[in-house]
């Protein structure tokens, strides 16, 4: 079996190599300044590669000044293109960047144009030594491959495969692979699918895991380390993104842990009854990694633990609300709404985080409920394809509210935006049959 490695600006992925902390800015790239610093801020907390929103030719010639910028500063951590839509855009960002990060989903036109830009794609690639991650996104699977496959974890790992073979026919091998989802079964099934596919041809490729629009604090933490240490722990993954709602600084410790944490065990193995740690954060990703994955893969129904922070017992309650986080993220027990939240870019228009509390504040009472808040229109309708409700950025201060996949209201300020999410959802469940359905 041959073990494909990528260069990414130096960092070296894939084969034995060890597991590359990843994360993403979310300032607008054109705000050079802005931008370098949070580069710089997530280069000093150990991020080993970091992505940055490149949407159109401005943004590829802000990511010129900004690598510039960082390299005066002795700064050369690797910068990943974030393309959407566009084969000129990164045509003209594998010039730059050290990897570029396409979407077939929302990024491929006819069979006839995407094979012959994807080759001269490719050939700048060769020649600049650039990297490119297909990266595929469930929700976002194109109207192909969902006819065929529909959108599932086939169809993700299928969607990639496609990618993989147009590569290999230009004699390219310089490609990392991402599956996200924000269900982590999904996640887990998508590129089991895939690495399975891989090994029976004999060649695997480096894979990105991530767990997508996995949300903020306790929660997104926790499902990301469930999604994550599923495949880790089965010697699958070389790189990987913690996506939180948060400071992209935030990231790079969870991650870390994560990996050092989510070595290749047996599915057997003995597990910890009584931790001992140093912060809630690290007890709630050591949990996870423990017990999530055999949640998961229902290898187990349920767990107890005992624990202690700074030498401290932590109390039951708190303790019974890490568990029922845990069941939740591995898919296995809904005591809370569930959140689809992206972690923000260059493309959001409005405060995400301040939105993302405001929604979950108002909505904490929605057990059972799926709501999604999403910074652009880029992913967000199509990776919030599990959501009953979502609250999409649209534009500068403006917002769409989604019923499923329905655009319901358009154009809303943010500042009366979760209210009128409020309104549909409770008009939805008072028109069932006239009374409130919480």
């Amino acid at each position: 079996m041959k073990k494909i490695v990528v260069n990414i600006g130096g960092i070296k992925i894939g084969g034995d190599n060890y597991v590359a902390i990843q994360t993403m800015c979310n300032t607008s790239t054109v705000d050079i300044e802005k931008t370098v610093q949070q580069c710089i801020d997530a280069a000093n907390a150990g991020a080993d590669i970091i992505r940055v929103t490149t949407q159109g030719i401005k943004e590829v010639r802000a990511m010129s000044m900004i690598k510039k910028n960082l390299h005066s500063k002795n700064i050369y951590t690797p910068l990943v293109a974030d393309v959407h839509y566009s084969y000129k855009v990164a045509q003209e960002a594998a010039v730059i960047a050290d990897k570029v990060r396409i979407n077939p989903g929302n990024f491929a036109k006819d069979d006839e144009t995407s094979y012959r830009e994807f080759k001269n794609l490719i050939d700048i690639c060769k020649l600049h030594g650039t990297a490119i991650r297909i990266g595929v996104n469930h929700g976002s699977l194109g109207k192909r491959i969902t006819e065929k496959f529909g959108n599932t974890p086939i169809g993700m790992s299928e969607a990639a495969m496609e990618w993989i073979d147009m590569a290999e026919e230009f004699s390219f091998d310089q490609i990392v692979i991402s599956l996200k989802a924000s269900n982590t079964l999904v996640m887990y099934d998508a590129f089991k699918h895939l690495y399975n596919k891989m090994i029976s041809r004999g060649v695997v490729y480096p894979l990105h895991l991530g767990v997508t629009e996995a949300g903020n604090g306790l929660e997104g933490r926790v499902k990301s380390a469930v999604g994550i240490a599923s495949l880790l722990q089965e010697g699958i993954g070389d790189t990987i993104r913690v996506s939180l709602t948060e400071n992209p600084v935030n990231e790079i410790f969870p991650a870390k842990l994560i990996s050092s944490y989510s070595t290749p065990r047996e599915i057997d193995s003995p597990l910890p009854s009584n931790y001992e740690c140093s912060t809630i954060s690290e007890l709630a990703i050591k949990v996870a990694c423990d017990y999530g994955p055999l949640l998961l893969k229902r290898k187990i129904d349920d767990f107890h633990i005992s624990a202690t922070i700074n030498n401290s017992a932590i109390q039951k309650s708190d303790l019974k609300n890490l568990k029922d986080v845990v069941l939740q993220a591995s898919r296995r027990k809904f005591t809370k709404p569930e959140y689809i939240a992206c972690p923000g870019c260059g493309r959001t228009l409005f405060n995400l985080e301040k939105a993302f509390e405001e929604v979950k504040e108002k909505t904490s009472h929605l057990t059972g409920y799926n709501i999604a808040v999403m910074g652009c229109i880029v992913n967000g309708p199509g990776e919030m394809a599990d959501a009953d409700y979502g609250y999409v950025g649209e534009g500068a201060g403006k917002v769409s509210i989604y019923r499923g996949k329905e655009r319901v209201f358009m154009s809303v300020p943010q500042e009366l935006a979760v209210d009128k999410l409020l309104e549909l959802i409770e008009s939805d469940a008072h028109n069932r049959d006239g009374h409130l359905h919480f």
